[in-house]
């Protein structure tokens, strides 16, 4: 399988991690059954779409963002996807701010151990042609 697929497949399974976290431990963080795939999708693409964007924006006028730009993306991430996914609430602004550290290190615990257990070849350095 191509080496892209699988990275996006470890993406949206890190993802559903990290949403299914601030689902479980924040009262008021919804996502109704059907919309979990969707919003999974959605915080994914936008994700992928926005970190490109903030980086860039970033170096140019606010150099010292680039630590926290996971962080940055996830809270607009989070804020995005809540617009545009029905069924998917965040609960306020706490529950944003809570959620963004949750969702975060649930993917970021997750990215790291799936490539190394359920996508072993993701885990292998790429061959340089």
């Amino acid at each position: 399988m191509p080496r892209f697929v699988l990275s996006a497949a470890a993406h949206l399974i890190a993802n559903a991690v990290g949403l299914m976290l601030a689902t479980i431990l924040l009262e008021g963080f919804n996502m109704s059954f059907f919309a979990m795939v969707i919003v999974v999708f959605v915080f994914t693409a936008v994700s992928v779409l926005l970190l490109p964007v903030i980086r860039k924006i970033s170096e140019k006028k606010m150099p010292e963002l680039l630590g926290g730009i996971s962080l940055v993306v996830t809270f607009a991430g989070l804020l995005i996807t809540e617009m545009l996914v029905s069924g998917f609430e965040i609960g306020g602004i706490p529950n944003l701010l809570a959620a963004t550290l949750i969702v975060w290190l649930g993917a970021l615990i997750a990215g790291v151990l799936v490539p190394k257990y359920l996508l072993p070849s993701l885990a292998k350095p790429k061959a340089h042609t």
